[in-house]
């Protein structure tokens, strides 16, 4: 015969569990986050050090954020990830946009085949689509030096379209499926034309998940660095390249400077998604 245990001995246990595993819960997640956030401090502790090195603290200064912002040579590589990075969203923005419309709306023959391919580059590693890039490039006759197309941004903004496109398309998706799907029908039923429908009721409705989707592709355009070293020609670099090329000798001061720059505007560019992406929840269940 099965005794029961009382009800107040289980939940003095359950309490007692629970009260025994939150504080090592506490110190592992306080640990975790350490572990991530404590290099970006140190290295912000250091971009405002006086001294050449990082072997000591010589005093507080500017001068390495100053040193670089008259860096023509980080100037001229911030201009071409820049360059790179805004083509490649726009175009990746259109395409990708109308991939997730079609591949929500329209049914046809090996859907589920296109859907799978085209999601391919998420979990494809870089090195693999800058090889293959590089590959494709010269298998249709396009020389790396000399021709009538060289490898050059046009080159780069090429291959970061084929991985940005995924990422819009897939935030969009997701954003499609918590959509209403009678409200496109309402607007037709309105006489609304299917274009009209397309213009003035869903892309309103995706327009925050097109924006998180386009700042979260851009930010991995941004930060790319074997896709760019792969497919750039010389005489053209990008930021992640320029960096990549000094490092090599040493931290120096001013590329601390860089990149606590590029973390802080990386964080603006999450906050403002963020901020979309509340918004657009806080509308839709109002």
């Amino acid at each position: 015969m099965a005794i029961a245990m009382p009800q107040v001995g289980c939940k003095a246990m359950s309490k007692s569990v629970r009260s025994w595993a939150f504080p090592w819960l506490g110190l592992i997640s306080v640990g975790l986050f350490g572990f991530m956030y404590l290099p970006i401090l140190v290295l912000a502790f250091y971009s405002f050090n006086d001294s050449r090195y990082s072997t000591g603290w010589k005093g507080f200064t500017w001068k390495w954020y100053i040193a670089f912002l008259n860096d023509s040579r980080i100037l001229n590589a911030l201009a071409n990830s820049l360059i790179v990075a805004l083509f490649a969203v726009g175009i990746a923005a259109v395409i990708g946009t109308l991939m997730a419309v079609g591949l929500a709306k329209y049914h046809f023959p090996g859907k589920r085949l296109y859907q799978g391919t085209a999601y391919l580059p998420l979990i494809i590693p870089d090195i693999s689509i800058a090889v293959a890039t590089l590959v494709f490039l010269a298998a249709i006759a396009i020389p790396l030096s000399g021709g009538l197309i060289q490898l050059s941004l046009g080159t780069v903004i090429a291959a970061h379209v084929v991985f940005c496109l995924s990422y819009v398309a897939i935030v969009v998706s997701t954003r499609l499926t918590d959509l209403n799907p009678h409200l496109e029908e309402a607007a037709l039923d309105l006489g609304a034309t299917p274009d009209q429908a397309l213009m003035q009721v869903l892309l309103p409705e995706l327009m925050p998940a097109i924006v998180s989707g386009c700042l979260l592709a851009f930010v991995l355009s941004l930060d790319d660095f074997l896709i760019a070293s792969f497919t750039t020609g010389g005489g053209s670099s990008t930021l992640p390249m320029e960096i990549f090329s000094r490092i090599r000798t040493g931290v120096k001061p001013d590329i601390n400077a860089l990149s606590v720059v590029l973390i802080t505007s990386t964080g603006f560019l999450f906050a403002v998604a963020e901020y979309l992406r509340y918004r657009s929840d806080r509308k839709r269940s109002a």
